[in-house]
């Protein structure tokens, strides 16, 4: 197995990968900044649920892609906005809209993992970890 400098990304990837594909789920190893960012994918209504699944060696999460009645996929795109290599940074002020309130930006806070709207209504910045619509 390759060594990955951004498991983040690579989960992120892993959602639109099968949403595109048209999988009913995928798995991806567990971090708690995952189960965050899943948590509020649900909430937001661009997944149907997931789960923690600890039977193996390591920890794993299953996610549930969620489809619209047509067959189409709810999560259209996402964008990982804060790398590694280049963090991005903004203040409560500054907060992302997405596709002018049609999409998600989920920001990392120092109240835990939230989404845009939820860091505004808190005026909270942090860093963006991605944007979903």
């Amino acid at each position: 197995m390759a060594v990955l400098s951004d498991p983040i990304s690579d989960f992120l990837t892993r959602l639109k990968n099968a949403s595109r594909a048209g999988n009913e789920s995928f798995v991806a190893p567990y971090s708690k900044i995952k189960s965050d960012i899943a948590e509020i994918l649900k909430k937001e209504g661009y997944i149907w649920n997931f789960e923690v699944k600890t039977e193996g060696k390591f920890p794993e999460i299953e996610v549930k892609v969620k489809y619209s009645d047509a067959g189409e996929p709810v999560l259209t795109d996402l964008k990982r906005v804060s790398k590694p290599g280049l963090r991005q940074y903004v203040g409560a002020d500054e907060v992302p809209r997405v596709l002018n309130g049609l999409g998600i930006s989920i920001l990392s806070t120092s109240k835990g993992v939230m989404s845009g709207s939820s860091a505004r209504k808190q005026n909270l910045g942090g860093e963006v970890i991605a944007k979903v619509w």
